[in-house]
């Protein structure tokens, strides 16, 4: 079969992005359905799939370390893309790019989905650095909150979109 005389082992990554992102999908539709995005019932119905559905802790975990899989190839795919000097083909990666900050974007707000102490946390100081942006700063911050502080209204909005 014709092949270029570049190609090794660097271009599986695309392949193996493609995998992770399927086991995202799946296990997070799993996960969806016995979770709950209100602040009181959060951090108990992530206990609840870790406990008392069947493998849902396995499937948490694969959802998890399927992220942190995902990353690591996603990375791996940058890395060559750079190597090779894609990044030449401007109008291409600069739709990578997009989609590198929107995967990024995606992966925080599941962060702050379990709504313990240190993803209330999380939330809190990571929005707040849009409060940097001249002018419309704060009231940016106030609208992705839905109020003056990460309450419902913010899990809520991090469910829909991490979803």
């Amino acid at each position: 079969l014709p092949a270029p005389s570049n190609i090794s082992s660097w271009w599986n990554l695309g392949s193996l992005l493609g995998i992770c992102l399927m086991i995202q999908i799946i296990t997070g539709l799993f996960l969806a359905m016995h979770y709950t995005s209100d602040t009181m019932t959060a951090f108990s119905s992530v206990t609840h799939i870790c406990r008392d559905v069947n493998y849902g802790w396995v499937i948490r975990y694969m959802h998890a370390n399927g992220a942190s899989m995902f990353f690591i190839c996603l990375f791996l795919h940058v890395g060559r893309g750079m190597y090779y000097g894609s990044y030449t083909f401007t109008e291409t990666w600069n739709i990578g790019v997009v989609l590198l900050f929107a995967v990024m974007a995606t992966a925080f707000m599941g962060y702050v989905l379990p709504w313990g102490q240190m993803s209330f946390w999380g939330a809190t100081v990571i929005t707040n650095l849009l409060s940097a942006i001249p002018y419309i700063g704060t009231t940016l911050v106030e609208w992705i909150w839905g109020g003056f502080s990460v309450d419902k209204a913010t899990l809520t909005r991090f469910f829909a979109f991490h979803f």
